[in-house]
């Protein structure tokens, strides 16, 4: 969710800063603009289009500068339209990109008025360039302390002025921020992948901080009640990997990272030889003994993935887990218990909801936390005591894939982890999990490698308005998954249910035209999920059909099944999502939608 880029440099800096943006696609937004100081004059160039239209556009206007912000927006408040589109000018001396949300910024912006600020926007963004404009007395680092000061809500920003050549200003809070270091030259970013191939050495700033820079010093200035200090914050090393970042052979960077989960997997196991609590950190053995209770905080797949955990954690580990939605759990009354675990799960690191919930649940008394994240340097493994890093890589497509198969892989080794800790775990057991973990990269090849097959369903599905997925057991988060997939990335309709709820409601919706997804694993309850497929049929619905090989479930009028490899027992979910990713990328395509940046959505969720 939105994106910045700053830089100040001895070389022209126009073109790494839309190398910049360009690699920050990924996190969703519907505009983007850059500006830059080029002979003591502040320019700049907006597009309501994508990072390659702005580039054309610079080219024409022959925008060039020694230093410059940029920056790609989601929209929240006003419609993407150029005079909302960032960056934001003061007078036409001062500059401005912002992330994030201004809580304040109707009463600033009247405060504002009266002093006679013209607004151009609707946007809360606005505000920071006037306001910090009204308190600049030859000094914008000094300004911008003043004004962050005044601010409520969450915001990444970068600042530049005409008046003070060569220096960015930045500060954040409640959203991501980092300062690059490099040779003649220095940058500020929401992250460090825009700067791959440009610096690899990075200071990450905390709430309250406010850096400024030129090409040849960086300062970092830490608050401290109502004054600021300089601090030294740690150099951090951040390898970019830029081949993570190119399509390849593939057509879309969804394939892509469908298709690097079986590596994904593989190198998130990479060291883990047994099951041991200490791989979760040095806190993990002891609160894994304490707690009697877990309670899961996440958002959107992150969330399915913990309704999936729920089900290990209290067959393993015999312990009762809540699963709750991190956006609506800060807001009720809830019991707090010291003896739960919280565990936050988020690709990020850096979701909003869920750190604003974690933050909520430590206030009620709960001191066990942990996170399950995809970035070792993001805020919620900082603010919590206990962690496990995925290594998916990067993940550009905004439709989470391996971010997701990485997490349930951590979540499942957490399951046993605990039920080692209390004893449950068998030796034999124990033995089993890790010999199927480590075949699984071999299983999901065999998924893979049906696409044909799951392609040919797809252009079926792109002429559908609606869908409905159903699973039973540890599959029914899974079809919610496949739900969520198919309608962010296609638009189509979808909805998950457990299959035994259709007779409570959804199969009143079922008819001819209403394809039915159902994941069939050779499980317990295959022989129920049989008896709702019947349903299904009896009704005229298109039945689209999952099944393990030794299932018994076989292709007749109205019924398409897609043989999946043998059953996999407790990992069969994560074999399973697989196919329905094909699905709805499948889908997608046919439909010719924009498979890696859906409308409407953002990878990173950093506002709430």
């Amino acid at each position: 969710m939105c994106g910045i880029v700053a830089a100040s440099s001895y070389r022209n800096i126009v073109p790494i800063l839309l190398e910049g943006l360009r690699r920050l696609e990924y996190r969703g937004y519907d505009s983007c603009g850059i500006a830059v100081v080029s002979e003591g004059k502040l320019q700049r160039s907006r597009s309501v289009s994508r990072v390659n239209e702005l580039a054309e556009r610079v080219e024409k206007e022959a925008l060039e500068g020694l230093y410059g912000i940029a920056h790609t927006r989601w929209a929240t408040h006003g419609a993407p339209e150029i005079n909302n589109t960032h960056p934001h000018f003061s007078h036409e001396e001062i500059a401005v990109v912002h992330n994030g949300i201004i809580e304040n910024f109707e009463d600033l912006r009247s405060e504002l008025k009266e002093k006679g600020y013209q607004f151009v926007s609707q946007t809360d963004s606005e505000v920071i360039v006037h306001l910090v404009h009204s308190l600049y007395q030859g000094n914008l680092c000094e300004a911008v302390k003043q004004a962050v000061k005044r601010l409520r809500g969450a915001y990444a920003i970068a600042l530049t002025s005409k008046k003070e050549p060569g220096r960015i200003v930045a500060s954040r809070m409640a959203a991501p921020l980092v300062a690059g270091f490099g040779q003649g030259e220095n940058f500020v970013t929401s992250d460090p992948l825009a700067l791959a191939g440009v610096t690899d050495q990075f200071v990450y700033l905390e709430d309250g901080d406010v850096v400024s820079f030129n090409t040849q010093k960086v300062e970092v200035w830490e608050r401290v009640g109502d004054s600021y200090q300089i601090v030294n914050r740690k150099l951090v090393k951040v390898n970019g990997d830029t081949s993570q970042i190119t399509l390849g052979k593939y057509d879309h960077y969804m394939q892509k990272e469908i298709f690097e989960q079986p590596r994904a997997i593989a190198d998130t196991l990479e060291g883990v030889q047994s099951v041991s609590a200490s791989i979760f950190g040095h806190e993990a053995p002891n609160m894994f003994k304490r707690l009697k209770r877990i309670l899961v905080l996440a958002c959107g797949t992150s969330y399915y993935a913990g309704m999936l955990a729920k089900y290990w954690i209290e067959s393993f580990a015999r312990v009762p887990c809540d699963v709750e939605i991190a956006s609506e759990y800060r807001y009720r009354s809830s019991v707090a218990d010291p003896e739960t675990l919280v565990l936050g799960i988020s690709q990020s690191g850096e979701t909003a909801d869920t750190i604003a919930a974690l933050k909520h649940a430590k206030n009620l008394g709960m001191d066990m936390s942990m996170t399950i994240c995809n970035v070792a340097t993001s805020a919620m493994v900082k603010m919590t005591r206990a962690h496990y890093i995925t290594r998916a890589g990067v993940e550009v497509g905004v439709a989470s894939t391996k971010a997701f198969t990485t997490q349930l892989i951590a979540l499942y080794l957490m399951s046993l982890a605990i039920a080692k800790t209390k004893g449950y775990l068998t030796e034999e057991k124990e033995k089993e999990a890790i010999r199927m973990m480590r075949h699984l990269p071999e299983a999901m090849l065999a998924v893979l490698s049906k696409e044909g097959e799951i392609q040919e369903w797809a252009h079926y599905f792109a002429s559908k308005n609606n869908a409905l997925f159903l699973g039973r057991g540890t599959h029914y988060p899974i079809a919610l998954e496949g739900a969520l997939k198919l309608k962010e990335i296609s638009y189509i309709h979808a909805e998950g249910y457990p299959a035994g709820e259709l007779k409570h409601g959804p199969l009143a919706l079922v008819d001819a035209n209403m394809p039915i997804v159902t994941v069939a694993p050779n499980d317990d309850l295959i022989e129920k999920l049989k008896s709702n497929m019947q349903e299904v049929r009896a009704r005229k619905g298109e039945l689209f059909v999952f099944a393990d090989s030794d299932a018994q479930v076989e292709s007749s009028d109205g019924v398409h099944v897609l043989k999946m490899p043998e059953n996999y027992g407790d990992l069969s979910p994560v074999l399973h999502v697989v196919a329905l990713q094909l699905l709805a990328y499948h889908t997608a395509v046919a439909k010719g939608t924009d498979v890696d940046k859906p409308r409407n959505l953002a990878k990173s969720v950093t506002v709430e």
